[in-house]
């Protein structure tokens, strides 16, 4: 979602999304961009001699996989075909590598997380630019190199920003359920109904198993616009995905945040960074089953978080245009050897 916002303000640009299972998301992939879909680089059964080493200077790089091998022939085929490009990196430092070793020019976007190993550091240094999609309150404890490197464009939500004005009185959450694996389940939804009979849940996303006897839990599903339900409720509890921050942030609303255990300790960072600014009240996933629910609602719904420039109706177009400079920088004048 941040790469298409992000797309719409590159005119007379021409964009190509490179990626796995980018398939199910075409319906929402503008038909002029182009799109590569790439192999996985996990084992498959026919994939007799895969080794699952541990190598050093690199996140990921199994030994004897084929879908591997293709993936990387698809990538610098491209890097051929299109050039003179500037590759956008979204977390992949062996992507970066790659792109470095092809001698192709690449911005790597900052994601939060104790970034500060071997091949992030490669990553960053090699790149021409690094793109950070939130603001610079919101920074990480990085390297001081790599922090004035680093473009910080502000929040990219698919709401506009707006301020919150739900009626309090209705005491309605909105619980959000995650892609990328969550400790919210329906045992956990079940918990927070029997503890706060009064308060209406209403469950974004799949659970799974589903729980049905609540009258007080609404079971959604899968919404391509959840913005309604969400604007509508005066709590939201979510991980600390990007995407979910950005979009509560959007909205102006009262945040519980439920750090899931990622890479790098990604969303760890995040909900850390937002309680130090007195946005958001962290739960742990160890916690679910401990805390006062119906008291931490009641505390909460008493708070006011100022979300004030986290989310901005400008990143987008700051990001291009930060993209746009990149590639003339590295394009726009010749060299004589």
């Amino acid at each position: 979602m941040r790469t298409l916002a992000i797309a719409k303000s590159l005119s007379d640009t021409s964009i190509t999304l490179i990626g796995s299972n980018l398939g199910s998301y075409t319906q929402i992939i503008p038909e002029d961009y182009s799109i590569i879909t790439l192999p996985m680089d996990t084992p498959e059964k026919a994939d007799l001699y895969f080794s699952d080493r541990k190598p050093n200077g690199i996140h990921y790089s199994p030994l004897n996989i084929e879908g591997q091998r293709k993936r990387v022939e698809v990538m610098t085929r491209f890097f051929v075909s299109a050039f003179p490009l500037l590759l956008v990196v979204d977390v992949s430092a062996e992507a970066a590598m790659l792109a470095s070793l092809c001698g192709i020019p690449y911005i790597a976007v900052k994601q939060h997380g104790k970034r500060d190993d071997l091949p992030h550091l490669h990553a960053y240094g090699n790149a021409s630019g690094i793109l950070a999609p939130y603001p610079e309150i919101m920074k990480s404890n990085d390297p001081d190199w790599v922090l004035e490197k680093t473009f910080h464009a502000g929040g990219i939500a698919r709401f506009e920003p707006q301020k919150d004005h739900c009626d309090r009185e209705g005491k309605k959450v909105a619980v959000i359920i995650g892609k990328g694996g969550t400790s919210l389940t329906a045992q956990v939804i079940a918990h927070l109904a029997e503890q706060c009979p009064q308060w209406h849940f209403q469950v974004l996303g799949e659970t799974g198993t589903m729980v049905s006897n609540y009258p007080n839990i609404s079971f959604m599903g899968n919404l391509s616009k959840p913005g309604l339900i969400m604007e509508n409720c005066n709590i939201i509890i979510g991980n600390a995905g990007h995407n979910t921050v950005m979009e509560v942030a959007a909205l102006g609303k009262r945040f519980i945040v439920v750090p899931e255990e990622r890479p790098f300790d990604e969303q760890v960072e995040k909900a850390r960074i937002l309680a130090a600014l007195n946005l958001a009240s962290i739960v742990h996933p160890e916690e679910l089953f401990e805390v006062r629910w119906n008291t931490l609602l009641e505390n909460i719904l008493a708070q006011e978080p100022d979300w004030t420039g986290i989310v901005s109706d400008t990143a987008t177009a700051k990001a291009a245009d930060y993209l746009k400079k990149i590639y003339d920088n590295n394009f726009s004048r010749s060299t004589t050897f």
